[in-house]
């Protein structure tokens, strides 16, 4: 079957000077180990064609039909509070965008298909085990609702990569986004002064997420206040989750809101604040008590590198983006108040409550998920299950107190908490399993199983229990790592 799609490549053809020309490396020998055929579909596109040898080149990086216009895209970053002003596509490229039938756009973007000018010294290479990481966990975020990019495809490569752990499996992850615009996006042409450059990106921006902004005055200032106000939403919901990033760098700070580059992402067992899994954060500046602050902080350099197109008079310019940024500070605490009160089956904010809960759990162990699925248990008296998961539960009667007399209607709430209220999240023990049979016995049969529950993460299945628990206590803390 010959593989016919007619890439739009808007990116290509409105932003000259912002990217590189680009293909994918050729490949030993390309084949297609998980295909999203449903998220294909959803694209137009037709799954038949892209499993056949030139679909999987295609998916691959290995070629490319002759309507896409590959590319790598050009960007700086703060990563761990430090600047780089030349990051980019080091080893990715987009290949180019895609209208699916509702008439929005896509692009299809391959991470790990060869070195590109942006390298900075790396292999330009991805291994299986973090592929299939992104691959699970983007989709376990879709399916939990939260804004993020999707998988399309793994592709083995047919060669080995060294890694910390010796020769792995090569392979390249076909994403999906409705952009890959990035804080670090503006960056990279603020500090080189080529604000010509930078306004013709901010229009291209607009145009894309928030064209009702196109022409007004003061666009760029509402710009940052659109893009914070996304942010606010999708951090709260990362923190209702109990989901850390790992690595907010403005460099994986999307302007759409989506989650971006699942490296050393995992999801929180035990409720601390302080908790990181990344192996490089050593002070923990993205654990996951810091994420809201973090949003405030990559937003603030957003504002920097728009300053120019905000005011001529830089104190002026400066004010107003604060005032911005203050704003969307406000915004996440809404959000995030939202989101734990729906979580409680409430059915409007109550900030008081949802602040006396996470006081409840402070030092005492509590499995994050599990809480919540206990809690209709509770909501009907029943709450020695709940109270078991407390290192010493005293205070937790005073709160159930509390919590009962703003549920009037506990039916209807916990209806509510069990649509909102995972059973199944990518447990980190769980999914290092599953990597690990994945990569290196050959076995995708755990990994497809994790990926079947959390594609349905609100639905008990039976004979899955322990897929519901975290790791038992002899079990080694998880590290996850940046470098794929």
């Amino acid at each position: 079957m010959t593989l016919s799609i007619r890439f739009d490549n808007s990116y290509a053809q409105e932003l000259v000077g912002l990217y590189v020309p680009w293909q994918g490396q050729e490949w030993p020998h390309p084949r297609l180990a998980l295909l999203n055929a449903p998220l294909a579909e959803a694209l137009g596109l037709d799954p038949e064609a892209l499993r056949s040898p030139d679909g999987v080149a295609m998916l691959s990086g290995h070629a490319v039909p002759e309507s896409a216009r590959p590319l790598a895209q050009a960007y700086a970053g703060h990563q761990f509070g430090g600047f780089s002003p030349q990051l980019g596509d080091g080893r990715a490229i987009l290949v180019g965008e895609v209208i699916d039938p509702e008439g929005a756009r896509w692009d299809i973007h391959l991470k790990g298909s060869g070195r590109t000018p942006f390298a900075r010294g790396g292999d330009g290479r991805a291994v299986l085990g973090p592929v299939l990481r992104e691959y699970l966990i983007s989709e376990a975020m879709a399916a939990l609702g939260v804004p993020t990019t999707r998988a399309l495809a793994c592709c083995t490569t047919g060669d080995r990569v060294l890694r910390q752990f010796g020769l792995e499996p090569g392979a390249v992850l076909a994403r999906v986004a409705s952009s890959h615009l990035r804080v670090g996006t503006f960056q990279f042409f603020a500090a080189r002064g080529e604000y010509d450059k930078l306004h013709l990106l901010l229009d291209y921006a607009i145009a894309r997420h928030d064209p009702d902004l196109a022409g007004v005055a003061d666009a760029a200032l509402q710009f940052i206040a659109r893009v914070g106000a996304r942010q606010a939403r999708l951090v709260a919901q990362w923190m209702g989750l109990g989901f850390i990033h790992g690595v907010m760098n403005t460099d994986n700070t999307t302007i759409s809101g989506e989650t971006i580059d699942y490296g050393p992402c995992a999801f929180m067992d035990s409720y601390d604040p302080a908790t990181v899994f990344s192996s490089i954060d050593q002070m923990g500046r993205y654990a996951y008590g810091n994420q809201p602050q973090i949003l405030l902080w990559n937003l603030a350099r957003l504002a920097e590198a728009l300053l120019p197109l905000i005011d001529a008079q830089e104190e002026r310019a400066i004010a107003r983006a604060s005032e911005v940024i203050t704003q969307t500070q406000t915004a996440y605490r809404s959000a995030r108040d939202e989101v734990f009160s729906r979580k409680l089956g409430l059915d409007v904010p109550d900030a008081a409550l949802v602040e006396g809960m996470h006081k409840l759990w402070e030092g005492q162990g509590v499995d994050f998920t599990r809480f919540f699925r206990l809690l209709p248990q509770a909501l009907r008296g029943v709450d020695a299950p709940l109270r078991a998961l407390f290192a010493a539960p005293a205070g937790v009667e005073d709160w159930l107190a509390q919590y009962r007399a703003a549920v009037p209607d506990p039916v209807a709430a916990e209806a509510r908490m069990g649509m909102v209220n995972p059973v199944y999240v990518p447990r980190n023990h769980l999914v290092e399993e599953a990597l690990h049979a994945a990569s290196f016995k050959g076995d995708m049969a755990p990994f497809n199983a994790l990926l079947s529950l959390l594609q349905a993460p609100f639905e008990p299945v039976s004979g899955m229990e322990r897929f519901e628990h975290p790791a038992p206590a002899d079990t080694p803390q998880v590290v996850t790592y940046c470098g794929t």
